[in-house]
Order: C-alpha cells, then sequence, then structure tokens
C-alpha cells in the first residue's frame, strides 16, 4: 500500500510555501529602485536652495562650410546665498538649452566665500579677467550692495549684502563675472591667514 500523506502534512507544506507578494507592493519596491538609482546628487541639488539668473543671452554665429551657423550664448550666475556662487556660459540652438547648460557649467564652477557675521566680506581683493579689473571691499552694516552690473549679480547670489565693488576695466558681462569670482575666490578669513604664516591673531593684527 502508498502511504498518503494526512492533512496536517499537506497542511504544514503549504504554511512553509511563501505567498507570492501582491502586485501594488512590487510595484512600490519597483518605484524605490528606481529612485536609488539616480543617485543622492540630484536630491541634494532639489533640496538646497539653488538660485539662477541670466546676465546676459546673446545671438552668435559660427561660419562653416555652408554658411553661418546661428546659436544662442547665455552666462548665467548660480549661488545659494550661503557663501557658494559659480559663473556659467552655455550655447545651444535654443534659449531654453543654452540656460540649462549655463546652469550645469555654474555648478561645476562654484566658488566658496568666506562671510562675516554682518553678511560682508573679510579684506580687500581685485581680480582680473582679461581685459577686465574688479575691486572689492567690505563695507558696515547697512550699506548694501553698492556695485552694477554682472558683479552685482554675482555678489547678492553669493550671499553678500554689505559690500563696495568698482569696475576699473572692460564693461564686458563675462568677463567682470568671471573677474568678480577670481577676487572672490582669493578671500581668506583672519584665522586661516594667521594658521597659514604660523603666528596668532594677536600678532597678526599688531
Amino acid at each position: 500500500m502508498t502511504d498518503t500523506p494526512t492533512k496536517q502534512e499537506i497542511q504544514s507544506k503549504n504554511d512553509n510555501v511563501p505567498e507570492a507578494m501582491p502586485v501594488e507592493q512590487k510595484k512600490n519596491n519597483r518605484n524605490d529602485r528606481k529612485r536609488n538609482r539616480r543617485g543622492d546628487s540630484k536630491n541634494l541639488e532639489r533640496d538646497s536652495d539653488w538660485q539662477e539668473r541670466v546676465v546676459q543671452i546673446r545671438r552668435v554665429s559660427k561660419t562653416v562650410k555652408g554658411g553661418k551657423k546661428m546659436s544662442f550664448r547665455a552666462i548665467v550666475v548660480v549661488g545659494n546665498e550661503k557663501g557658494q556662487v559659480g559663473v556659467g556660459v552655455g550655447k545651444a540652438g535654443d534659449v531654453i538649452g543654452a540656460v540649462r547648460k549655463g546652469v550645469s557649467d555654474g555648478k561645476k564652477n562654484l566658488v566658496r566665500v568666506p562671510l562675516t557675521p554682518n553678511n560682508s566680506i573679510p579684506t580687500l581683493s581685485k581680480g582680473r579677467d582679461g581685459a577686465a579689473n574688479v575691486l572689492i571691499r567690505p563695507a558696515a552694516p547697512g550699506t548694501g550692495v553698492i556695485a552694477g552690473g554682472s558683479i552685482r549679480t554675482v555678489l547678492e547670489l553669493a550671499g553678500i549684502k554689505n559690500v563696495l565693488a568698482k569696475r576699473l576695466g572692460s564693461k564686458t558681462p563675462l568677463n567682470n563675472a568671471r573677474a568678480a569670482m577670481v577676487a572672490l575666490s582669493q578671500l581668506r578669513t583672519h584665522k586661516s591667514a594667521s594658521r597659514e604664516r604660523g603666528i596668532s591673531l594677536e600678532q597678526l593684527y599688531s
């Protein structure tokens, strides 16, 4: 005689078999995996308070074999008003594409600016790019941003609220913005300067 399984054995086997996952739960798991694949960089960019300002949009042309190829060039300043700012240039066949490229280029070339408690800069600084010369110096609280053109945009998006700036050379917006970036990148706090020289803050001020 063949041994027939009892009801208890059949029930125990069914209990050991894993239950099928519902369709909705599978979809949720797939969505979670896709979100994780995107990486943390995009999430950080969304969470951070980045601001974008277009300084200039120009229609430019490139001479090729068949004639002239027209495109748009956009100068964009990107900053979070917390000490980080960048200048980017984008070129595309349409304005929206040029601005998008300029924003991505600006985020690749960010500069961290040391800010004082009064939202100013610690010391005087000069920057040069091409024929453009920019002078930036700290100001007392309540002065505001005394600057013009693309320099003002760079200083505002960097989070500086009390500063004096002067354009000493070319009037080109791109060169002035880059010269302002050079001046901001050269800024150092008094603590970092004393640490590099190997002296105390009292000796630095004396």
